[in-house]
């Protein structure tokens, strides 16, 4: 009795689903907005190696911070160019687009954080003067 160790190679809505813990109606969204491209067969989806791959890239993405067009651009990209010389200079570039956009965000949290504090102070030292 041998076990089977080659890789699946094809999976349900339903196999994605549990593996990466989203709904299907989410892995439904991504195909219908062009990110992946699931053979049918009658009604049922049939997802590949590479639908498999793009949806953990398509979520990758969403947690650090690219949008769904920046990634179908990044996946355009490497659709038309193989060897993803230009794909690799975009993402350099949404890297950096992204780092700074974080660092704003950081800049203004600290601003945010500061007066609040001051606002915290000032309302903690007129409470003290009423009740003495």
């Amino acid at each position: 009795m041998s076990e089977n160790l080659s890789p699946q190679t094809t999976y349900s809505i339903s196999d994605l689903s549990k593996e990466f813990d989203i709904t299907t109606r989410s892995i439904r969204f991504y195909e219908d907005q062009g990110l992946l491209k699931p053979k049918r067969r009658g009604q049922t989806r049939i997802y590949g190696l590479k639908d498999r791959v793009r949806l953990k890239l398509i979520l990758r993405g969403k947690r650090l911070g690219f949008s769904l067009a920046e990634t179908r651009r990044l996946f355009e990209l490497y659709d038309a160019d193989k060897n993803s010389s230009s794909q690799l200079h975009t993402m350099l570039d949404l890297v950096e687009d992204k780092k700074s956009s974080l660092q704003q965000q950081m800049d203004d949290i600290k601003v945010v954080l500061m007066e609040l504090n001051s606002a915290e102070q000032q309302c903690r030292a007129a409470l003290e003067k009423q009740q003495s």
